[in-house]
């Protein structure tokens, strides 16, 4: 047995030490929010955060998971800085298709988190093992800027 903590709730869970994190969380967690891309870490769909670190959970195994405070986008709104994200991304409009988004959201997180007031070539860099195959990327910059700016304003 593994003892996986998501979202700030422990769960016990019989799978193999090198399942993927993600098949946990949607199948036997059942948290579907966070999406299966490639499988490869190459397209970001899978972003979750592990201690605060957005990491993709498509290649992570359940054995690194083990002990460590995993988030997904099923709770990223309760942090302060994912809603503002959140609300930047509604704001703007910035899904398309909407399949991406999920890891976006998780990515830019993690960015504010370490940069709180990120450049557009720090955006860029951070945001770049993100694919969005509806071409949302400006306006993905520009939600970030915008979560960014509504953090300084709170400040």
């Amino acid at each position: 047995m593994k003892t996986l903590t998501v979202n700030g709730q422990s769960h016990e869970l019989d799978v193999p030490d090198d399942m993927p994190l993600l098949w946990a969380l949607r199948d036997v967690v059942r948290l579907r929010g966070t999406k299966f891309g490639c499988g490869m870490a190459l397209c970001g769909a899978c972003t979750i955060h592990i201690d605060g670190q957005a990491m993709r959970s498509c290649v992570t195994p359940v054995s690194f998971a083990q002990g460590k405070a995993i988030t997904t986008i099923d709770a990223i709104g309760e942090d302060p800085v994912g809603r503002r994200v959140q609300e930047a991304w509604l704001d703007l409009g910035v899904a398309q298709c909407g399949y991406c988004q999920g890891g976006q959201i998780m990515s830019a997180t993690g960015l504010l988190k370490q940069n709180a007031n990120p450049t557009d070539a720090e955006i860029d860099d951070a945001m770049s093992g993100n694919l969005c195959r509806c071409g949302t990327y400006t306006r993905i910059r520009e939600a970030i800027h915008l979560a960014a700016d509504a953090g300084e304003e709170k400040a």
